[in-house]
Parts: C-alpha cells; structure tokens; sequence
C-alpha cells in the first residue's frame, strides 16, 4: 500500500509538473528572443519556447486569419494594437497583476498602457523601443539637424529617404505642424498632409533615392553618394563603427519613437508561460542580452547598465535628456489616415 501511495504521489507530481511546464509559442521580431535568452528562461521555468518571426503587418494578419489563435505571445507596436483590437478582437486584456512592474522605466510603461487601452482594459505594455531621425555624414552635411534640412542646396542630389509614412510625419513636425494631435480630425491631417506633400515634390530634386531597405542606405551612405538620410537610430550607429563621421541625429523637431510590445493573443492557452516570459526579459541582466541581440534599448529599467560600452556611448551621444523629452511616440493610428497617406505618396512618388 505504502509502495502504491509513493508511486502515486510521483505521478501526481509529473503530471502538475508537465501541466506547468507549457510551450510558449511566441511571434516576435528577429533578435527579440536570442537562443541564449531562451535556454535560460527554459532552464528557469521548465516552460519551452517556439519561436516565429513576424512583423506588424504580417502578426494583425496572422492572428485575424485565426481569430487570435496560434500563438500565446506577440509583439505587436503600440500604435497597432488598439485599432486591430477594436475592429477584429485578436487580443485579450492583460492581468496586469501577473506582471512585475518595478522592472519598467515607468515612463514608457505608461504611455504604452495609455496607448493600448481599450474600453478601460490595458492590452499591451513595452518592451523594445526605438527611434527614427537622421543618420548624416556630418563631416558633409554639418548643417542637416532637421528633416526639412534634407531639402538644402547644400545637400542637393545626395540626401535619401523612404516613402512611407514616417517621411510624411516628420516632415511635418519639422515644418511646425503637429499631425499626432490632428490624427482624429480627418479633414486637419488631411490639410497637414497636403502641406507635407508639396514641400516633399518641391525637394525631390534633392534626392539621390529612395531607399527600401536598410542594406542598400548603408551602402549609400558609406560609399558618399548620400550624406544625410532619415534612417533608424540603430542603422546610424552601425554606420558610425565603419566611418566616426556618419552617425544618428536626434532632429531638432523630435525623433519619432517607436515601442515594441507584449500582448497576449485573444485564443492563447499558455498565458502562465507569457507572463514568466515577460517578468523573465525585463530583468536588466537579460535585458542587456537582448540589446546585444536586437541592437535595440529595451523598457526594462536599468537595462543599459550592462550593455556594451561603445553602444551605450553612442546612444547616449545620440540622446542626451532633452532629445528623450522631445521623441514623438507614435500613437494608434484611425481608420483611413493610413489610405490618405498611401494617395500622397504616390502623388510624390509621380511627381516630375
């Protein structure tokens, strides 16, 4: 009897153990769950990580031809969660309880809950952030300190920029026009657009290229053909290992900033996972790894503190305090503004 109570009682405990011990099936960014990250957390929790690697476009469709199923995690940006959410019900509000938050700088933590509230619930909070600006030589384009700077004769023929809607809106912020604050009045941004738009085809003639992806603007930039782009914060700083003349530029107007979140899918079944996910990469030693990996600061607090010194050197030349104070965070983004956009851009994109 003894014997058979012994033998029971084990594989009560396997049985506990095994029910505790879920697959997190994560859709991320690249770098956001490096292989040393995930062995640590694995050998911690006993939880076991699937990884697939997505974007923002691709996660809102992933989870909408599920109904919010087949993952347990995402990592959505701020600016579309709210939307995705109140149109097609992908996610489920976070127990913000499970959550440690003493590991967030609180700031971020903040603005992320207030931008993917939804009907009173929190839907996501921050983990990786960001920024886009201008990456310049400054040896040839000393004067570029701002996006319309990019339209100077001095940089005539040899500037580059996307035509997406980051373009639009820091062209905008640097003409002193505010389009975040005009984002649910159709007919302003509407007007705002339209500005941006003619300064955009008046300063086409500055223009090498377009660029589309991020290998083909380095290799621009390092070759001298560009001296002045707008570009992400990471990119600029990549760029400055191989030239200590090119480097990113916190535009006068403010950088636009981007948060890369957590939120849980509307049909996940390993919520215990997640969330041992999440207080597991906030730590600021983990952080700091996934900095490495990512290129990228996260909202964990502290988590610079261990980062490699010539990337902490850069970002902190890149960032001093007012140049954070003023970052323009995006928010979520209305129905419709994004097809308005669309049109101008192709306008620009025509234009002679």
């Amino acid at each position: 009897m003894t014997k058979k109570l012994i033998l029971s009682t084990v594989a009560a405990l396997a049985l506990t153990t095994a029910a505790q011990a879920d697959t997190l099936r994560l859709l991320t960014w690249g770098g956001y769950a490096p292989e040393d990250v995930i062995e640590k957390f694995e050998a911690e929790t006993g939880h076991t990580v699937e990884v697939t690697k997505s974007n923002n476009e691709e996660m809102i469709a992933k989870l909408r031809a599920t109904n919010g199923g087949g993952f347990d995690l995402a990592q959505p940006s701020q600016d579309r969660i709210a939307g995705p959410q109140a149109e097609f019900g992908i996610y489920k509000p976070l127990d913000m309880s499970q959550i440690d938050t003493s590991l967030f700088i609180p700031s971020m933590l903040e603005a992320t809950k207030g931008n993917t509230t939804v009907d009173g619930e929190v839907y996501a909070v921050p983990h990786i952030w960001g920024t886009s600006g201008l990456v310049v030589n400054t040896a040839e384009a000393g004067d570029v300190k701002d996006y319309t700077d990019l339209c100077n004769d001095s940089v005539a023929g040899k500037v580059s920029y996307r035509l997406k809607r980051p373009t639009l809106i820091g062209f905008a912020y640097a003409m002193g026009l505010d389009p975040f604050a005009a984002y649910n009045d159709e007919a302003a941004y509407k007007d705002i657009i339209d500005q941006v738009e003619a300064k955009l085809v008046e300063c086409k003639p500055n223009v090498k290229t377009y660029w589309d992806g991020g290998d083909e603007l380095k290799n621009l930039l390092r070759s001298g053909e560009v001296v002045a782009s707008m570009a992400w914060d990471t990119g600029g700083w990549q760029l400055n290992d191989d030239n200590p003349d090119i480097t990113f530029i916190a535009p006068e107007s403010g950088a636009l900033g981007w948060i890369d979140t957590f939120a849980l899918p509307a049909r996940g079944r390993a919520d215990e996972a997640a969330y041992a996910w999440i207080n597991f990469v906030m730590q600021p030693d983990i952080a700091a790894m996934i900095t490495a990996s990512a290129g990228n600061f996260t909202a964990s607090k502290g988590g610079d503190a261990n980062v490699d010194d010539a990337l902490k050197a850069k970002y902190q030349a890149s960032f001093p305090q007012e140049a954070i104070d003023n970052i323009k965070w995006y928010p979520s983004v209305p129905a419709g503004l994004e097809a308005m956009e669309g049109a101008a851009l192709d306008r620009i994109n025509a234009a002679n």
